[in-house]
């Protein structure tokens, strides 16, 4: 059986919300794998619907561009948190948006891209690493168009402008005047980072990710002790909710929780006197979905002199 440590209970503490001695358990009946302890909770109703997107475990910037009908964020990791407070560093962000606006969102061609003060981004980017003198990584980068309309960008808690641990994209297509679709954007930016949607729409909603929550629905029902077709009602109705909780247009508006955002779009449109259509989004959350070993720094000093 694998080692159940003081670190990987707390973790599981962390992404569930569950108890310890809970969470004890849950690793001792997965044999320490994390994800499937994290649905082992999950079955047993001692946890919160699991969101990687709301894990923060790298540290960096990521950052936001806008140039009229586009709009691009980009990720840039680095190892401590006080590289994205060094100037350098959030320069660095800055013009990489700004350089991915034209290049596209391939990482590959952004990295060869020409960097203003010389060579490419990837040259300028070893260079840092050498002055700042810690591992830096440029991540990932997503740009989105409409024809006609507006590109909105919003950072949470920005560090600088355009430069955050949050940054979001709306991507708004309409005749309507630029400042409506702004206004609207906004709103509907903060939402989105608020609100973690996983998908713009149902269809749009991983497969992998359903099936994962249909066998946890189809096991918690099973639970019940009632007859087969009784739950396959309340499995299907699990997934039901499931996809109108995460997918973008049918989430309920967080600032009233009872209008949904297509509804929210549409009225907006009417007000508008314009036809509005939320064509895509852009959600990056610093560090989502990177597995970040954490030590134990006066453990570690122990080892080394070599104490038990």
């Amino acid at each position: 059986m694998a080692e159940i440590t003081a670190a990987l209970v707390k973790e599981l503490r962390e992404r569930s919300g569950a108890g310890m001695m809970d969470c004890k358990k849950a690793l001792a009946e997965t044999n320490g794998d994390l994800e499937a302890a994290v649905d082992w909770l999950r079955t047993k109703g001692l946890a919160a619907a699991a969101k990687k997107s709301s894990r923060t475990a790298a540290e960096g910037l990521v950052g936001v561009a806008v140039a009229g009908t586009r709009g691009v964020a980009v990720e840039v990791n680095s190892e401590t948190d006080f590289v994205a407070k060094n100037d350098q560093f959030q320069d660095f962000v800055r013009t990489v948006a700004n350089i991915a606006l034209d290049a596209g969102d391939d990482i590959d061609a952004i990295a060869g891209a020409a960097h203003p003060e010389g060579g490419t981004v990837a040259e300028k980017l070893t260079g840092n690493i050498a002055t700042i003198g810690e591992n830096q990584n440029l991540r990932r980068a997503k740009l989105v168009s409409v024809g006609k309309g507006s590109v909105v960008s919003y950072v949470h808690n920005a560090a600088a402008p355009g430069l955050g641990k949050i940054g979001v994209l709306v991507a708004l297509e309409s005749e309507a005047p630029t400042d409506k679709l702004e206004a609207l954007g906004k709103q509907i930016a903060m939402h989105i980072a608020a609100a973690f949607p996983l998908a713009l729409n149902e269809d749009g909603l991983p497969a992998d990710v359903i099936e994962r929550e249909r066998a946890i629905a189809a096991e918690k029902a099973a639970e019940s002790g009632k007859p087969a077709d009784i739950i396959a009602k309340m499995v299907d109705g699990a997934i039901a909710k499931y996809r109108k909780e995460n997918a973008l247009l049918s989430q309920l508006f967080v600032m009233d929780n009872k209008t949904k955002i297509a509804d929210v779009v549409a009225a907006a449109g009417k007000e508008a006197g314009s036809p509005i259509v939320l064509k895509d989004y852009v959600r990056f959350q610093l560090g989502e979905g990177i597995e970040k070993k954490e030590s134990d720094f006066a453990a570690e000093v122990a080892a080394a002199a070599g104490v038990a």
